[in-house]
């Protein structure tokens, strides 16, 4: 086997039939396209090359199988984790059963578009619940450096075998689309059903019980079912705060866990064209991407999932909260770009013992959020985003990137693809001072010509990261430390962070209660 890479311009492919011919008939694969930015923009295209005696084999999954009258194992949560789980039992011949406390991933779209336009939170339909989890509305990116959790060519030819784009194969930087995620998680959802695995939506757990004396580990519903089996996986995601307080109650431990908490920052995403492609952007190359990291005052300070021509929405999981969020489609067509930009945070950063406390701080600063912006739309006068819905409750505080650096409030506020609309707030008052110092300090340094501008609009709170909570496993069985029966996994339990990660986590714990 040879590797070869082949470069060529944004505007051409490789003509690879005619490599091939010059090449003796060796079997050429494709392993990885990129854009170099770095001078001139080039696409660059890594190929593996095999001669007939190096015995080449394309990647096959294992396939399922039926799994009607099998051994269940409960699944609760229909997120990454969650579903990957469900499919690799039906590899190991096991019966999934997947309780969602949302609702299937098509009837999650009412509620969203009624928290996006009249500021209505469902507590168990939203951004963060239901089928899909909170991954399948925020673009669905699949880069990943978790390759130590297991082969991530497993997640993403399953991916493909379920709808997405056989590009995610090998683009370096894979993604799906928020428009392309939903019918992906129901063929996903098809395929357990039909293999003889169950779903079950509105199905919220309120107590779990571990293999003790001789009986299975059980989870009992909000409306009085128990489900029982070989297992229990908890797959809840990072935003499931009755599901820790369940397991507090039940004498399980938990550990408070670091997270990062900042703003989203929104561009013209001809700005970031512009500034990636040293102006040689044209109609028909991708929109151009960045990420950055900084360390400020023994703090990382990085960009955190980066949307090219994407939109802000309203993340939020309960009443009187803001939280943004960013997602954007296939075509990545929008004429805004936005991405977190936050600041570790860390248990000793938080005073207090208790396992929730940064969980408690989250909290209180998406409180502040909106009550900030309410105090601003009652006292009117404060300046807002065109076509801003002062009534909405989830407009958003929002701040010029140079005004915030300086410690002024700003005049006017830009158009923004944030739906309910921004207000005019002194984010760099709002924000925790661990936070708002930090970032003062590091977007004037972030190496892109014209990233720091005025132009650009800092939007609160970007809060959702990461799960600000642990529930603490053994490393060799991944059970529960505190209950046996029960497998943490995920994001929620702390063990992953993305749609990839949380997607091996899941095939790792399956493969852990299959044991």
């Amino acid at each position: 086997m040879k590797t070869f890479e082949i470069v060529c311009p944004l505007n051409r492919e490789p003509r690879l039939k005619e490599i091939e011919a010059r090449a003796g008939g060796l079997k050429w694969v494709l392993k990885k396209r990129s854009i170099d930015a770095r001078k001139e923009p080039v696409w660059r295209y890594q190929y593996e090359a095999y001669e007939p005696s190096d015995d080449y084999k394309p990647f096959v999954l294992p396939e399922y199988k039926d799994v009607s009258s099998a051994e269940p194992v409960i699944v609760v949560g229909a997120g990454p984790a969650g579903m990957f789980a469900a499919l690799q039992l039906l590899v190991l011949g096991l019966k999934p059963v997947v309780l969602e406390r949302g609702k299937n991933v098509h009837d999650r779209k009412f509620d969203m578009a009624k928290l996006s336009r009249e500021g209505v939170v469902d507590p168990d339909s939203n951004y963060c619940y239901g089928e899909g989890g909170a991954g399948a509305f925020s673009d669905g990116k699949l880069y990943t450096r978790s390759t130590k959790r297991g082969d991530v060519r497993e997640v993403l030819y399953r991916l493909v075998e379920f709808g997405a784009s056989p590009d995610i194969l090998v683009d370096a930087h894979p993604h799906i689309g928020t428009d392309k995620l939903p019918l992906v998680v129901e063929n996903i959802r098809k395929c357990v059903v039909e293999h003889g695995g169950e779903y079950h939506f509105g199905a919220r757990v309120v107590k779990v019980s571990g293999s003790a004396g001789g009986e299975r580990p059980s989870v009992t519903l909000a409306d009085g079912r128990v489900f029982s089996g070989l297992g229990v996986i908890l797959a809840t995601g990072h935003s499931a705060r009755d599901i820790y307080e369940m397991l507090v109650d039940a004498g399980g431990a938990l550990e408070a866990k670091g997270f990062a908490m900042g703003v989203r920052v929104e561009h013209p995403q001809e700005k970031i064209n512009w500034c990636q492609y040293h102006g040689q952007w044209k109609p028909g190359v991708p929109a151009a991407e960045y990420s950055f990291v900084e360390q400020v005052d023994e703090r990382g300070v990085f960009s955190f999932c980066m949307c090219p021509g994407g939109v802000l929405v309203p993340s939020s999981t309960e009443p009187g909260t803001v939280v943004l969020n960013g997602m954007s489609n296939a075509a990545r067509s929008g004429k805004f770009a936005n991405a977190g930009v936050v600041v570790q945070i860390e248990p000793e950063d938080v005073p207090g013992d208790s396992p929730f406390k940064l969980m408690d701080f989250q909290h209180s600063v998406e409180k502040k959020m909106y009550d900030y912006v309410r105090g601003a739309v009652i006292c009117k006068g404060a300046a807002m985003s065109p076509g801003c819905n002062p009534e909405n409750a989830m407009v958003a505080p929002a701040q010029r990137m140079e005004d915030f650096c300086l410690g002024k409030l700003s005049k006017t506020i830009p158009e923004t693809s944030y739906h309910p609309g921004a207000v005019s707030a002194p984010l760099h008052e709002i924000l925790p001072p661990m936070v708002a110092t930090r970032l003062q300090k590091a977007f004037p340094r972030v190496k892109m010509k014209n990233y720091y501008t005025n132009a650009a609009l800092l939007l609160g709170v970007e809060s959702r990261t990461s799960s600000p909570i642990r529930i603490p496993r053994d490393p060799d069985t991944l059970q529960y430390v505190s209950i046996p029966g029960i497998y943490p996994c995920g994001e929620g339990a702390g063990y992953s962070g993305g749609i990839v990660s949380s997607a091996l986590d899941g095939i790792n714990v399956a493969e852990a209660v299959a044991k």
